[in-house]
């Protein structure tokens, strides 16, 4: 928060509603992207909660949230960034406190992601937070959705951040294989036990 250095971001998804400019500095960049502490520890509590072992994240950003998850000692957290400059302060954040269970996925998610589902791993945990917009938030989904356990949970950061966002939201939460949904407006949740029975909840939080 007080690093004045500068780097060059390239938004890979929806413009940055915070910048004009690809040059900024890291301060800058944590003020306006990073997840507030209380969201970023709910997450690692719920990841504990449900005994997570697999744990997906897209859009490393800095890995200050991933190093909240990587707390789950039992997991392994598959981080995905494009980012380059971003990327390198996420592996010095990682090195510095010596991770042992942070996989960092490097490159366009588009490219990067469907090679990564096709090992057909079972996930537990899935942290949506890259490329804000209506098409590629849809596509990400269902490359994950096949791949969760009845007891997972997938949290979409930003619902409300633009109308592509929300109509992704509400679109998402609607998938026959989502059995029960949260809105914490700030970013939602999902779940997949059928058990639910379909039950959608808005929380103020």
């Amino acid at each position: 928060m007080q690093d004045q250095s500068q780097i060059t971001v390239r938004d890979l998804g929806a413009p940055s509603q915070y910048f004009k400019s690809d040059k900024r500095t890291i301060a800058t960049v944590a003020t306006s992207s990073l997840a507030p502490a209380k969201m970023a520890l709910l997450l690692y509590r719920l990841a504990v909660h449900i005994k997570a072992k697999q744990i997906v994240e897209l859009g490393t950003s800095f890995g200050v949230t991933t190093l909240y998850l990587s707390k789950c000692t039992n997991a392994t957290i598959y981080t995905f960034e494009g980012n380059v400059p971003m990327l390198n302060i996420a592996l010095t954040n990682f090195e510095s406190t010596e991770v042992n269970n942070v996989v960092l996925v490097e490159g366009n998610i588009d490219e990067t992601l469907p090679e990564f589902v096709e090992a057909n791993r079972k996930l537990d945990f899935v942290l949506m937070d890259a490329n804000h917009r209506y098409e590629p938030t849809i596509k990400y989904f269902n490359l994950l959705v096949e791949r969760m356990t009845s007891d997972a949970i997938v949290v979409v950061d930003d619902i409300y951040q633009s109308k592509e966002m929300a109509k992704a939201w509400k679109e998402i939460r609607g998938h026959e294989l989502v059995y029960g949904s949260m809105d914490l407006f700030r970013f939602g949740l999902l779940f997949f036990d059928s058990s639910l029975n379909k039950q959608h909840y808005t929380c103020a939080w």
